[in-house]
């Protein structure tokens, strides 16, 4: 045989060789997945007819998640945290509510999204009591400059300071007396006290001394005259008004209370520049 004979005969068997290779290789795979399928199906059947190895299986896998993703973060995540939030948009509120929002969280240097919640919640248990909310949002200024976790040497904790061990009987509707920190928990509470004092006094004014623990003192410090200042910012600034944050009472109500035109043959005062 010649030379190009042997290259010849060299070169179909290493074709055939190949090709022999390549439909191995096509056959093993095509068994092995074939063999991988009927482990899928035989896996979902088994987890079909077994919820407890199904709940098994789901439990380890959010765990290695949760590792994973602890790893990667350095912190413990928690899905369900945003549920513990009082926080809502200001711009879904009503204009008055939102007004009200902006206008604190600006005084006040804190965050609108949770003072927003806070204003619906007052605005919602103002209408149940028949307690301006202003004045319920005027309170917690005073109290706390709207600190959910202040307290006082007393006892007084909370956004509207309310006297968790006194009143603790009212927060057993709500767990116990640590929801005296949750913000909403203790407006509620808060309200209801001011709402017994207000009764009791006879007055708002009287009802916010009572309320502040000076029912049996000759004076309750400004407190009464604070809260009501506040509550006259708080409702101009509800109707819409422009109120700087610590704008004068007595001002404000003179600027924004409608002046009735003169009697008819009456003349009106001549204004006269005064010199110094």
């Amino acid at each position: 045989m010649s030379a190009s004979g042997h290259l010849t005969a060299m070169g179909r068997g290493v074709k055939t060789f190949l090709g022999d290779v390549t439909e191995g290789f096509f056959e093993i795979t095509h068994n092995g997945l074939a063999m991988v399928g009927v482990v899928v199906v035989l896996g979902v059947a088994l987890l079909a007819s077994r919820p407890d190895l199904r709940q098994e299986g789901e439990e380890r896998l959010t765990e290695w998640l949760t590792a994973r993703k602890v790893a990667a973060l350095g912190i413990t995540p928690e899905l369900d945290a945003i549920g513990r939030v009082t926080a809502a948009n200001p711009k879904e509120l009503p204009r008055a509510q939102a007004n009200v929002a902006h206008w604190i969280a600006r005084k006040y240097r804190v965050a609108a999204e949770p003072v927003a919640a806070l204003v619906a919640e007052a605005y919602e248990v103002g209408a149940a009591t028949g307690i301006d909310p202003t004045l319920v949002l005027a309170v917690m200024a005073i109290e706390s400059s709207f600190n959910p976790f202040a307290a006082s040497p007393v006892g007084a904790q909370g956004l509207m300071q309310v006297m968790t061990q006194i009143h603790s009987d009212k927060y057993e509707h709500f767990g116990g007396h640590y929801a005296a920190f949750d913000p909403k928990t203790n407006l509620r509470v808060g309200v209801k006290v001011l709402q017994e004092c207000i009764a009791r006094a006879g007055s708002i004014e009287q009802g916010l001394k009572w309320y502040v623990g000076a029912a049996n003192l000759s004076t309750d410090g400004g407190y009464a005259e604070k809260v009501m200042a506040e509550h006259t910012r708080l409702s101009l600034v509800a109707k819409g008004k422009s109120v700087s944050p610590n704008a004068n009472v007595p001002a404000l109500r003179a600027a924004n209370t409608p002046q009735l035109p003169a009697p008819a043959g009456t003349q009106a005062p001549v204004k006269v520049a005064t010199l110094f």
